[in-house]
This record gives C-alpha cells, structure tokens and sequence, in this order.
C-alpha cells in the first residue's frame, strides 16, 4: 500500500487538473458562444453619458455599457472638443446585451423613460448639440424595433410633445475617455451625481424593479 501511494496521488494529480482544465475550457467556450451568438448592440444618446451608463448597468441582461462619443464627423474626438460642440457628435452609450435575458424592446422601453425624447439639444440643464436624444441602429431589425416604438409611444400619446430623437444607422463609435467608464459608481458622492445621475437610477429602479439587477 504504502508503494501504491505515490501512484495513486500522481492518479489524483492528473485526473484532477485534467478535470480543472476541461471547466475551464468549458467556461471560455459558454462564453464565446455568448458573445458570438446571444449578444446585441444597441448606441444610445440620452443627455449626459454617466445618466445612461449608470441606468442600464443596473438592468439584467445588460453585459456592458460604455460610454462614447457618435454621430460626429471629427475622428477621435476629446471630451472638451464634443463639449464645445464642434465636432457634431452626441454624447452615447453602447448597450450589449443578451438577447435570451432582455430583448431591445424592453432596453428602449427604459430609455424612454429615464430620459426626455422630446427636448431638442438639451436634458436638464444639460444644453447643446452633444446631448440630442438619439439612437444608433446596428442593423434593419433594429432600425424596425426602434421605428415601431416610437409610432407605439406617439399613437399612444405618452407624450405631449412630438418625439424627436434622431434615429440613424450606426457610423461611427468612440470610446470616452477612461475616466468616464463606471463614472456614477466609483463617483457617486459628486454633486452632479447625488442630484443628477441619482435621479435617473432611482427612477428605473422604482419603474422598472423586474428589469433591476
């Protein structure tokens, strides 16, 4: 028995990292079959990014959101450019999400109500061009998905103004400045976020409690 012992660990040994190694190849390959099967993406303006960004983290089935900058024609736009309005851009969010958690309907749904769609240029005391309500489509079906709600929201009437939201393909995406990532959560106790940013996540979370995280 005692010769047997060494055999029998290097057994243990073997089998067990051969067991560790397959989870892990098993994970990476769940998660390839997620990002190149079940996930969207959809470019949404809505006023100042940290509103947007800080609302859909917080929504299941979100996998990321990132701050960016669309809509413009200056490639690789700063921050204070897009500020300054020169560069025709909008501040947006780019929303991946798994489609067998949520669906593009239920994202717009939440879009449409944490912001104001029908306020030209400006949220709050948010004013000029790089705050526009817009949304980027990615694709035809999406174009239909974001048509067929705005006809539903104004045959309804849910607003009393007209719904003005520049809906546009996808030309262009630029990734904010690293700084702006996560900007609600790892700076919540800044007067813009306490009274702005606050505001919109306490609204989705008290409409939309299913679609919290």
């Amino acid at each position: 028995m005692t010769k047997m012992l060494p055999l029998l660990i290097l057994f243990i040994t073997f089998f067990g990292c051969n067991s560790t190694q397959e989870k892990q190849e098993k994970i990476m390959e769940e998660k390839q079959a997620i990002t190149s099967e079940s996930v969207d993406t959809i470019t949404l303006g809505g006023g100042c990014f940290w509103c947007v960004e800080a609302v859909f983290l917080r929504m299941k089935g979100v996998v990321s959101a990132t701050s960016g900058y669309s809509g413009g024609f200056v490639k690789n736009p700063a921050y204070r450019e897009v500020c300054n309005g020169t560069t025709g851009h909008t501040e947006v969010v780019q929303v991946a999400f798994n489609k067998n958690e949520t669906s593009l309907e239920d994202i717009l749904s939440v879009f449409f109500v944490v912001h104001d769609p029908t306020t030209p240029n400006r949220q709050g005391n948010d004013v000029g061009t790089q705050y526009r309500s817009a949304i980027y489509y990615h694709d035809d079906n999406q174009k239909k998905i974001v048509q067929d709600a705005i006809k539903k929201l104004t045959d309804q009437k849910v607003f009393p103004d007209k719904i003005i939201t520049e809906v546009a393909p996808i030309a262009n995406f630029y990734k904010a400045e690293d700084y702006h990532q996560n900007y609600y959560n790892q700076n919540s106790s800044e007067p813009y976020c306490r009274f702005v940013v606050k505001s919109k996540v306490d609204k989705f979370e008290k409409l939309f409690k299913d679609k919290a995280k």
